[in-house]
């Protein structure tokens, strides 16, 4: 059972890392393109319209909403990187976190992957089940098996009651 989890563990690395660097190329050609498109660009004069007279003054002025604090550029990448892992790969909120705060993975501040964490637009107990039919079509698992394996410190990291759910809703 340890064993599976380690190379399950282990897999989950590699393919992280492939991501990353895939998800890395596209944003970095994506910002190309974007320079490319600017620099190209002319700005054209404005044409002259009539004078608008100014309508009557509102009897109270509503004060601008201050702006919400800027988001660090950091914060942003666990974010992106953290909707990869939840979309792409169905981890578990604390597997996520894990692979976000690695040495060997994201290296993003415990403060960054905590907010990617929190803001990720994921459903855990979907990407539970997700997981547990893998682990049923390709490894071809027993659900107690299954459970386990979702639940480990050492494997997918979902909640008891994610776990629960996946087994509910495995043959569905």
């Amino acid at each position: 059972m340890a064993l599976t989890g380690v190379i399950l563990g282990g897999i989950a690395v590699v393919s992280s890392i492939v991501v990353t660097i895939g998800a890395f190329a596209l944003v970095g050609t994506t910002g190309d393109a974007v320079a490319e498109i600017v620099a190209s660009a002319t700005a054209q004069p404005l044409e002259q319209s009539e004078p608008v007279e100014p309508a009557e003054a509102a009897e109270e002025t509503v004060a601008p909403e201050p702006e919400a604090a800027a988001v660090p550029a950091e914060y942003k990448s666990a974010l992106t990187s953290a909707g990869t892992y939840a979309s792409m790969m169905d981890m578990s909120k604390a597997g996520i976190f894990a692979q976000l705060t690695s040495e060997y993975g994201g290296q993003f501040t415990v403060e960054a992957a905590q907010y990617a964490v929190d803001n990720v637009d994921a459903d855990w107990s979907a990407n539970a089940l997700a997981s547990a039919k893998t682990y049923q079509e390709q490894m071809a698992m027993s659900p107690a098996a299954i459970h386990d394996q979702l639940v480990s410190e050492y494997g997918a990291q979902f909640t008891v009651e994610e776990a629960d759910y996946a087994i509910l809703h495995l043959n569905d």
